[in-house]
């Protein structure tokens, strides 16, 4: 083998490393893990090629006032969108709409569409209870 065979063999190789650790690290690495706690407001189960199961949490809390504008606290909320991979946990969760549910999730940098349309993924669902009226 000639040394320029050589040497493009080897960039070659190193181009496909690259790209595996790209892709491994953009899609399988788990980038954080966490729970969140709200009230579902839903979960559904869509998509055209991949079907995947796709949920919102709402999580209510008060912003604070602005001391330069004199402003009085608010009621704010958040939603946090996630994806379920597991049909198992989804089927739990159809059954939660309204309520308030403590899940466990876990984050990648870049979502697959067979895994489901966001970032976070549930993995788990930790409690779940009535909101108090």
């Amino acid at each position: 083998m000639t040394t320029f065979k050589k040497v493009l063999l080897w960039i070659i190789l190193g181009l496909i490393l690259a790209v595996g650790i790209f892709v491994y690290i953009r899609f399988f690495f788990v980038f954080g893990d966490g729970v969140k706690a709200g009230e579902l407001n839903q979960i559904t189960y869509k998509g055209y090629v991949w079907k995947t199961y796709e949920g919102r949490l709402i999580q209510a809390g008060f912003k604070g006032s602005v001391p330069k504008t004199g402003g009085t606290a608010t009621i704010q909320s958040y939603i946090f969108d996630f994806s379920v991979a597991d049909e198992e946990i989804a089927n739990e969760l159809m059954k939660c709409s309204g309520k308030v549910v403590e899940v466990h999730y876990k984050e990648y940098l870049g979502a697959l569409p067979w895994r489901g349309m966001q970032k976070h993924i549930v993995d788990k669902i930790i409690s779940v209870t009535t909101p108090e009226e």
